[in-house]
């Protein structure tokens, strides 16, 4: 009996312990959406980088970087380091017409950042659907603090026609949550 007690105190004790986060559970939003520390071209609306998030282990950021941006890095790291024109021709052909999107996620174990989870849907003001990544390229996180796994991936972004707000929605099908931005795409 004693056994069967403390068994099911220990059943009890763990299930209370992955009750903290509740999956599906929907994001807290912003009355309006405040600016990223990190890119001045996005808006969060969720309430994403907060503490509560960092408690959960669930955090997922979007940076962005137009196009012009790109080009004045490649030109200035073409004068720095003396590159061929084969070099700089190479990287010019490279750069994404519409900018990039950098996708970083934080979570709790390195299986649970598996960037294959997510998956994005950018739209513009009138609601057409303007890019839609079904799932990101699959890897584990790397070690980032204490317990906390981080996985980056860069998306090139499509290009707009004159500079606007983009809504991205980026759905996480472990946690079953939706983390929004606004993207003021060039």
């Amino acid at each position: 009996m004693k056994k069967f007690f403390l068994l099911a105190v220990l059943f009890l004790g763990a299930l209370a312990a992955s009750a903290q986060y509740m999956p599906g559970k929907p994001r807290k939003k912003y009355t309006f959406p405040r600016k990223d520390e990190e890119s001045p071209y996005v808006l969060n609306v969720t309430k994403n980088t907060d503490e509560d998030a960092e408690v959960d282990a669930c955090v997922t950021r979007v940076a962005y970087r137009p196009y012009s941006e790109l080009l004045t890095e490649i030109n200035e790291l073409k004068r720095m380091n003396s590159w061929a024109d084969t070099t700089y021709q190479r990287r010019f052909t490279q750069l994404p017409a519409g900018g990039q999107l950098t996708v970083t996620m934080y979570r709790r174990g390195a299986a649970n950042a598996d960037p294959a989870y997510l998956s994005l849907v950018a739209k513009d003001k009138e609601g057409k659907e303007v890019l839609n990544v079904p799932g990101l390229t699959a890897g584990n996180g790397r070690f980032w603090n204490r317990d906390l796994y981080m996985s980056k991936r860069v998306i090139p972004f499509v290009k707009v026609e004159t500079p606007q707000d983009i809504t991205l929605t980026i759905n996480d099908a472990k946690t079953k949550q939706n983390f929004e931005y606004i993207v003021k795409a060039e």
